[in-house]
């Protein structure tokens, strides 16, 4: 089906590809649907529902027929458009949702069953009986539907993402697009020009049009090179802009090697976030079908589409064309059929008034009513304007139904389109995305002259809108014409069965299919798309939206305007969640962090645990202990009793100076740490805006104006998010700097009863608690380092952390540890750093998880009402002070059952275990080897009244139920002798 002349493909230059198993040649230019096109490959993919054969219907990312899977194994990528793929050498393309393929499939068995399968079938047929929705209807439903399946594998071929920053982003580089990137960059304005073909142009490429007097694609030559030569635009093609977000971010994905042989390491798509101060949309505008009786099959296209492959790639889709349309582009394609030397079988005008010149079979005032063939149009039905019927023999018929400017964008903000009756078509709404002006063809301007003068006028509009001096731009001589349209937007069928008549080709939606929603209410457009899945397949409905909006409006007495429009919602082409996700594969989603310690802690053969992004040693197994239970226990009572070392370099750590910074912490932290005196440490708590806990830590005070907080390893990257909007949006006035310095310095832990003496040894300093009492701090010098002393305690006993430059934090681990077993002592991990903060009921956030507040953590006092900070006015509510809150309280087992589990529900003894009788729940719990207890923390309504009280735990998930006793959550030394000691 090769033209012998013509196009814009490189006949010097074939390209062998494969589809479907068999070897195809193309050449240098082609999509993959113009190549199988040229090869005569009619059925290229087989429908959703109903599995019909389907062949190219468009020449672009609208395309809703020709999806195919691209690749084999894991890098196999589904729902590819053959309109958008080009060929390339070692290309392998498959059909999809068909077997055993696309040209035979039998699952087309459901399409005799269609009139039991029309809209909303599944919601009326398999409600009964309840349980077999999810074992049988919903397995067999999705086996017999659907598009292209992923691999399951992960996928091997890296993805990019960038970021690029404009004066003005144009989109869409066809006549409109150059000539308002030209007039901007003649203005001294940084542009970036992206459009998703793969050389600009836009329709210009599939047109036979003069500007200046010489071939239209002449100019775009000349015009992309002068843009190319200038420094201060950015050209992207291959870029689709998908999606108009807040402040003029755009998303735009980049098809960067998927044209070629896949090069070692080159990725495959990047995804752009450019943020632009001013935007020109000049999209273009989609064409869109007629419906009428099997108007889905292969070989039915739109009119513009065959233009594109006649005129760009040399193709011709059949050797018999019957063209029908309602407006004058049915006539432009008709001519260009003829001057590539193609039969056209008939020009049909549903407009009684048109007349045409070209020497073609032509009927005014008439409608195609049908189209006849299975897997390739045969005939197409003739409805002359008296009511006549007649079957004309051709292999393709062509549709003009008129054009919609692709306005999708400007709705993304929430933007409304409105209807203009002229044009027959929605167009944006003015001011709907700040910054940007509508060209061109997505403006309703259709003629080649008015684009370029709508490109050229949007240009200047920007530039003066930018500040910078709007140039008087010449305009080059082009075609002016008009554009005429007579709605028209379904054919009616005749006879008791008259057919199908297709909408959403993608979603196998129907007339028949809109107009039953409409007589079963669902009146609204919204309603109407969720019951028949109109316009919800990967194209967003983009040829089929309208057309199913009019007869929405018909079957419901509307007009166009009063039903209204579907919400258009980024991405405007669907994005591989791996571009937008470049980077964050494997380790690049979730990096690994890693103490200093970590290579000796493995050397000792502790386990990791993953907390958060780090990796700390749970425990620190010793010959015969076969049960992380037995290690556990040995390492907290070897805290008890002699001194134990844990690396918690992970907590975060923020420096923080300034001229203000105490009263800085004073508005961040619910209690005053101003009166903090130099050389001493404060535990602090600090509230979100809404009033609820967001951590809790300690701050030290190194300097006048010099201090060092510390945050849960959980929450440090949220504390550090919340320190910056304190200081640059609430106090920005204050002279405060903050820094992350959590990886920066290697911190220790050392506790236990003999701790002070390992650090006397150690640093040959005197740590009495007269000379260094409980909660002081300072600088200390291990080996010629410097380095921090912290006496503070997680485990309420005496115990001070050390902090020292993280190149030398393993070196101080080993030390530390031989010098605390050769006291009897040792290392300790996570576990039994739990258990150790669980017996003396300190809290981590598993209590402070986002729903606590100081009142219900028994620290209500500790909100000062002698300063402001963040979060008072929000927890002085009487909601969140009430006394029949949930508030924190200890539990003790007493019943045969000695189990407590974290997740656990509280009842009242007596009480049926169900959601409405629930008092409270279980946040911690574990086994006290100290106390020869399991020990829970928990929250429970009006709990500090209920110690004694004995309620019953229930886990349902793990099928534990236990009574247990309420108590003081502070299990172990409340007066705190131990750490003051």
């Amino acid at each position: 089906m090769r033209l012998s002349s013509g196009g814009l493909i490189d006949r010097d230059a074939p390209v062998t590809f494969r589809f479907e198993g068999r070897d195809y040649t193309g050449l240098a230019g082609d999509t993959l649907a113009s190549a199988l096109m040229a090869n005569g490959v009619g059925v290229l993919a087989r429908s959703f529902k109903y599995h019909r054969p389907r062949g190219v219907f468009s020449a672009g990312s609208e395309e809703p027929n020709a999806l195919v899977t691209i690749g084999r194994g894991a890098a196999a990528e589904p729902n590819v458009r053959a309109t958008m793929q080009e060929i390339h050498t070692g290309l392998e393309a498959f059909g999809q949702n068909a077997w055993p393929s696309v040209a035979f499939d039998v699952m087309e068995i459901n399409d005799l069953a269609a009139d039991f399968l029309g809209a909303g079938f599944y919601y009326k047929t398999f409600m009964w009986p309840k349980k077999a929705w999810e074992k049988l209807y919903e397995p067999l439903i999705r086996r017999a539907a659907g598009l292209g399946a992923l691999s399951g594998a992960h996928d091997p071929d890296p993805n990019e993402k960038a970021f690029a920053h404009c004066d003005l982003l144009v989109i869409g580089a066809g006549p409109s697009g150059l000539m308002a990137a030209w007039t901007a960059a003649q203005a001294g304005a940084d542009v970036i020009l992206c459009d998703e073909d793969a050389r600009p142009g836009g329709r210009l490429l599939a047109e036979v049009e003069q500007i200046d007097g010489a071939p239209a694609l002449a100019w775009v030559a000349r015009m992309v090179a002068a843009l190319r030569a200038m420094d201060n635009v950015r050209l992207m093609t291959r870029t689709t802009v998908t999606g108009v977000y807040d402040g003029g971010t755009f998303g735009a994905l980049e098809r960067v090697s998927r044209h070629a042989p896949r090069a070692p390491l080159a990725p495959v798509d990047c995804f752009w976030r450019i943020q632009a101060r001013r935007t020109i949309l000049a999209a273009g505008a989609i064409e869109r079908p007629i419906a009428l009786t099997n108007n889905d099959r292969p070989g039915v296209m739109l009119a513009g589409a065959l233009r594109a492959y006649v005129n760009r790639y040399a193709v011709a889709p059949g050797r018999a064309v019957t063209v029908f349309g309602n407006n004058d582009d049915a006539h432009r394609t008709a001519r260009d059929l003829l001057a590539a030397g193609v039969h056209v079988a008939a020009l049909v005008d549903a407009r009684p008034e048109a007349v045409t010149d070209l020497p073609v079979p032509f009927h005014a005032g008439a409608v195609v009513s049908a189209v006849f063939g299975h897997t390739k149009v045969e005939a197409v039905a003739i409805r002359e304007a008296s009511g006549r019927e007649h079957k004309l023999q051709c292999d393709c018929l062509a549709l003009s139904g008129g054009w919609n400017p692709s306005i999708h964008l400007t709705c993304h903000l929430n933007g409304r389109p409105v209807w203009d009756e002229t044009l027959a078509a929605f167009l944006a709404q003015p001011g709907a995305v700040p910054g940007l002006f509508p060209a061109g063809a997505a403006a309703g301007v259709f003629s080649t002259a008015d684009c370029l003068a709508s490109g050229a006028e949007q240009a200047c509009v920007a530039l003066r809108d930018l500040g910078l001096k709007a140039p008087d731009p010449s305009l080059p001589e082009a075609e002016q014409r008009g554009y005429s349209i007579t709605p028209l937007w379904q054919v009616p069928g005749r006879g008791r069965k008259p057919g199908r008549a297709w909408l959403d080709l993608q979603n196998d939606v129907t007339v028949k299919d809109v107009r039953g929603a409409a007589t079963e209410n669902f009146r609204s457009v919204e309603h109407m798309k969720r019951y028949t899945t109109q316009g919800m397949a990967p194209d967003q409905g983009k040829t089929s939206n309208i057309g199913a909006l009019a007869v929405l409006a018909d079957a419901t007495g509307r007009d166009l305007p009063q039903t209204g429009t579907t919400t258009y919602r980024p991405p405007f082409v669907p994005v591989p969640i791996a571009a937008m996700g470049a980077g964050g594969r494997g380790t690049g989603f979730a990096p690994q962090r890693f103490t200093t310690s970590h290579d000796a802690s493995v050397t000792m053969n502790a386990p990791m645990i993953e907390a958060g992004l780090w990796y700390r040693p749970g425990y620190f197994p010793r010959a015969g202990e076969v049960t992380w239970r037995q290690a556990c226990d040995r390492e907290v009572l070897m805290v008890r009793n002699h001194v134990g070392i844990c690396d918690v370099s992970t907590l975060g750590k923020i420096d923080i100076q300034g001229r203000d910074a105490a009263r800085f912490l004073d508005f961040v932290y619910t209690n005053r740490f101003s009166t903090l005196k130099q050389g001493r440490v404060r535990y602090g708590l600090m509230l979100r805006e809404d009033g609820h806990v967001m951590d809790d830590g300690t701050t030290a005070r190194l300097g006048p104006d010099h201090y060092v907080m510390t945050t849960t390893t959980a929450a440090a990257g949220q504390v550090m998010l919340h320190l910056e909007f304190a200081a640059q949006v609430l106090r920005p006035d204050w002279d405060v700097h903050l820094a992350s310095v959590t990886e920066q310095w290697a911190q220790f832990a050392v506790a236990g009863p003999q701790s002070r003496a390992l650090l006397q040894d150690l640093l040959g300093m005197d740590l009495s608690p007269a000379a260094f009492p409980f909660m002081a701090c300072g600088a200390v010098e291990v080996g010629g380092v410097g380095g921090r002393l912290f006496r503070i305690s997680f485990s309420g006993e005496l115990a001070y952390e050390i902090a020292v430059p993280a190149r030398y934090g393993e070196s101080l681990f080993r030390q530390l540890v031989a010098r605390a077993e050769a006291l009897d002592g040792g290392a300790y991990g996570m576990e039994a750093l739990n258990i150790l903060r669980l017996e003396k009921g300190l809290l981590t956030h598993a209590e402070l998880h986002g729903r606590t507040t100081a009142f219900d953590l028994g620290l209500q006092r500790m909100m000062s009402q002698a300063k402001p900070f963040i979060g008072q006015a929000a927890a002085s509510r009487p909601g969140l002070i009430d006394g029949e809150r949930e508030q924190l309280v200890g539990l003790r087992p007493v019943g045969t059952v000695k189990q407590m589990t974290a997740g656990a529900f509280l009842f009242e003894e007596d009480a049926a275990p169900q959601r409405q009788n629930a008092q409270g729940y279980i946040t911690s719990a574990g086994f006290s080897p100290t106390l020869q207890s399991t020990l829970a923390l928990g929250f429970l309504a009006n709990g500090p009244d209920r110690h004694g009280e004995t309620l019953r735990m229930v886990d349902h998930l793990r099928g534990v139920v236990a009574l247990c006793e309420v108590c003081d959550p502070v299990f172990l030394d409340p007066e705190g002798d131990r750490a003051r000691g």
